[in-house]
């Protein structure tokens, strides 16, 4: 659903930064008439996706958050907030408590307060440098944003994700290990997939295990990490891992609650340095199939599986016993309606 808000937007406005799962910032430079722009973005947004947005539009990244706190906040505003009038943006700064500004947290307000700044435009009115030399840069690049002055660029470009790890909470408790390796093994395939769409190989591979804290059993939690030869983005050469680390880190009489596997030291696939002495004779080969079992796999999931991934039913499999209906992905959770 994220990203179907994220394309819809993209199709609207020219630069798009995707801050989180349900934020983003768009440029609208050049754009005289701001107000009815952002009213098209939230109406095609539901009518493409069935989502209601709000939106908040103003000079810099700062004002533009506190703009989309109001539209929130005020019925009246029907879901669009435009700040780009400085005397709308300083009323509003005005009725705007200063711990709901954008990056100040607890303990800044807590000394902001100490000095008799209450509202947002308290801060505004700071001195910058006073605020950088009591406080920090950010700060005071904040107390900029406040008076219109734009500090923060828009980042279009993602920044290169650091580390994937898939895992998750077992449906049962399990002290059987080839359930457990058959979870890690799903777990890897699943990361190694999420590797692969953004173009990344990974040079560290990283598996954990470990009972609940909280059931009253004796406690067990180990990790272990083997740091590869050259970086890969092959299920299968970690798979051929999998096993032998498990082997170092089981321990039987212990009634596991949950694993998962890390995959860090991500590298571009551009940048992979292949092996001098075993040589890829097979690699566009192989680059070819597992590309191929992505494709099929998102078109219909879980369509190949490894098959020492095991079946899909089995105690390491969560329970989900209140799983939300899936109207947007689902045919037969699609709600029916009897006209008689």
């Amino acid at each position: 659903m994220s990203a179907r808000v994220m394309e819809t937007i993209e199709s609207l406005v020219p630069r798009v930064e995707v801050y989180s799962i349900d934020e983003a910032f768009a440029d609208l430079t050049g754009i005289d008439s701001v107000e009815p722009v952002c009213r098209q973005i939230r109406e095609t947004i539901y009518r493409n996706v069935g989502l209601p947005v709000c939106v908040g539009a103003s000079s810099t990244k700062t004002l533009a958050k506190l703009a989309n706190r109001a539209a929130k906040r005020y019925r009246g505003t029907r879901g669009v907030v435009d700040l780009t009038d400085p005397q709308r943006q300083k009323k509003l700064l005005a009725l705007t408590d200063v711990s709901d500004v954008w990056g100040v947290g607890p303990r800044l307000v807590k000394r902001l307060r100490e000095m008799g700044v209450h509202t947002a435009l308290d801060l505004a009115q700071s001195d910058p440098n006073q605020i950088h030399s009591q406080f920090s840069v950010v700060l005071a690049r904040t107390v900029r944003e406040l008076n219109g002055e734009s500090c923060i660029e828009l980042e279009t470009a993602q920044p290169e994700q650091q580390q994937i790890m898939c895992s998750r909470s077992f449906g049962q408790r399990v002290t059987d290990r080839s359930a457990l390796r058959e979870a890690l093994v799903r777990y890897t395939a699943n990361a190694c997939q999420r590797l692969r769409a953004q173009s990344m190989v990974a040079g560290q591979y990283s598996i954990f295990i470990r009972t609940s804290p909280f059931s009253g059993d004796p406690f067990y939690s180990n990790s272990i990490s083997e740091q590869l030869p050259w970086p890969t983005d092959d299920t299968s050469v970690l798979l051929n891992r999998a096993d032998r680390l498990l082997d170092h880190i089981w321990r039987d009489g212990f009634r596991y609650a949950k694993a998962g596997v890390l995959l860090t030291d991500l590298y571009p696939l551009t940048a992979r340095q292949p092996d001098l002495f075993q040589g890829e004779s097979n690699q566009p080969k192989r680059q070819a199939l597992l590309s191929l079992v992505d494709r099929l796999n998102s078109e219909c999931r879980g369509a190949i599986t490894f098959a020492s991934e095991g079946t899909k039913t089995g105690p390491t499999n969560m329970r989900q016993d209140r799983l939300s209906p899936r109207f947007t992905t689902r045919f037969t959770e699609v709600p029916r309606a009897r006209l008689d």
